[in-house]
């Protein structure tokens, strides 16, 4: 079965890639805003503060092979978020 779904590229973004990479070739587009952003700590990428932002710049996790699997495995927790009580 082809999994094409979790792989997207837009090398004709003009900020394509976003992120220092040694392999564009396989850089996924696919979560081009990362939606675990507001997991904040609990998020698993590669992440710190500046000035109390959350900044990702560092983290490749959704632009990687298995960062769609990765982002999925999460989402249940980004929905808990979106919930309305």
């Amino acid at each position: 079965m082809s999994e094409n779904y979790k792989f997207v590229q837009n090398t004709k973004c003009e900020f394509f890639p976003c992120h220092n990479t040694n392999d564009s070739e396989h850089f996924n587009c696919l979560f081009c805003y990362c939606p675990l952003y507001a997991l904040k700590e609990n998020c698993g990428g590669n992440f710190s503060y500046k000035n109390k932002i959350k900044d990702c710049s560092n983290c490749m996790i959704p632009h990687s092979k298995g960062g769609y699997d990765h982002v999925m495995s999460k989402i249940g927790a980004i929905i808990e978020i979106g919930k309305k009580e």
